[in-house]
């Protein structure tokens, strides 16, 4: 798979477009491309990677088995842009790969779009760990 040298942010800005709803996605990237210039794919293939888990009890790590991606990765220009989600929806992790190649040239819209998600994301993540929350029952031991 894909594996190159990039800032420390880069991982997280990749887990918010792999998040990201697959209908925004594509729509934002249609929109950027035309701006990209020449672009080489360079990969877009699904395939099997193994999904490691951590056993919090030993500290452990193992894997848990195979995960269906897909996988893009391209070159526009002399910046790189990179997707992978789970299932085997290629356009989608195309239109990942053109936004990663986007931000990395700049693209105030697709900077934009990132940071909506994100704002997206986190309100849903607070809504489910309060939905959690609510189920906890404490329990006196004797």
């Amino acid at each position: 798979m894909f594996d190159r040298r990039h800032s420390e942010n880069h991982g997280p800005l990749l887990t918010i477009l792999a998040r990201a709803d697959a209908a925004r996605i594509k729509a934002v990237a249609e929109a950027v491309l035309p701006t990209l210039g020449t672009i080489e794919v360079v990969t877009s293939r699904t395939g099997l990677v193994m999904l490691p888990l951590r056993d919090t009890v030993q500290g452990t790590d193992f894997f848990l088995g195979e995960v269906l991606v897909a996988e893009a990765h391209l070159r526009a220009g002399d910046v790189e842009g990179y997707g992978m989600i789970t299932g085997r929806d290629l356009e989608r992790a195309m239109a990942m790969a053109v936004l990663d190649a986007a931000r990395a040239q700049g693209h105030a819209t697709v900077l934009e779009f990132i940071a909506q998600e994100a704002s997206i994301q986190h309100a849903e993540d607070e809504a489910r760990l309060r939905q959690i929350e609510a189920t906890r029952v404490e329990m006196e031991t004797f």
